[in-house]
């Protein structure tokens, strides 16, 4: 079964709190009941402050966190567009957390081998039969003004993949390539958590959240399996929201 709660802040300080708190929350309650937590970092501005703000949890047993990327732009991982050079700085350099418990992108290699090493890395950790998708405790994302989530943008190839765990995805509008999550990993998660800020993405949110129409925006096809999304969203964001009005 899966649920969909949606909690709005008043502004994006607030927004980051109950996003770095929900994390908190979801990582206590994991190794409560299992003894470890796996997350995935999201890119992006508005993540960001959620992930400072959790350096602040000194306490959080780090040794027990394993951190993963939903997904990162191909540039070298010290690139100032880098994925985890910002969680780096925001977080990671920041808290006490073993090395071999971050687990990056191999950005500095090519598209599809990244794509194919970070697949083969969780394949690693999670030691599943084959056939099984991983099951991440919590991924945490953003969504674009397009209706992007991760680095899957509206009209690429990565929106119909079914069968890989990561891939790489030309986004031609960027003339980049991207290392990014598929929808049916991201949907396997326990729990996805959304932060979405700014005014400009007021009438996408909506789209997303209330039209009947599934098939306008990427972000619209992140259902869970099995599992709790929990919307985080700024005022500003959710103005156009019925069920708030």
């Amino acid at each position: 079964m899966s649920t969909r709660e949606i909690n709005i802040a008043p502004d994006i300080t607030a927004l980051s709190r109950m996003g770095a708190d929900e994390v908190v929350r979801c990582a206590k309650e994991s190794i409560a009941a299992r003894g470890g937590f796996t997350i995935a970092l999201s890119g992006g501005s508005t993540p960001q402050g959620a992930h400072a703000l959790l350096a602040e949890y000194k306490d959080l047993p780090w040794n027990k966190v394993h951190i993963f990327f939903g997904d990162d732009r191909h540039v070298p991982p010290d690139d100032k567009d880098s994925n985890y050079r910002a969680a780096r700085e925001s977080l990671l350099s920041k808290i006490n957390i073993p090395p071999e418990n971050v687990h990056r992108i191999k950005t500095e290699l090519d598209a599809q081998e990244a794509a194919q090493q970070y697949e083969q890395e969780l394949n690693t950790f999670f030691q599943l039969p084959a056939g099984e998708w991983p099951r991440l405790d919590l991924i945490m994302l953003g969504m674009g003004p397009d209706g992007h989530t991760a680095s899957l943008f509206p009209g690429t190839a990565a929106l119909n993949e079914n069968s890989r765990w990561v891939v790489a995805n030309r986004v031609e509008k960027l003339k980049t390539w991207r290392i990014t999550f598929t929808f049916p990993l991201i949907n396997h998660a326990t729990e996805i958590l959304y932060l979405v800020n700014g005014d400009d993405k007021a009438q996408v949110l909506k789209d997303v959240l209330e039209n009947p129409d599934k098939n306008l925006y990427p972000t619209q096809r992140v259902q869970p399996v099995n599992g709790k999304m929990l919307w985080v969203i700024e005022k500003g964001a959710a103005r156009l929201l019925n069920d708030l009005k």
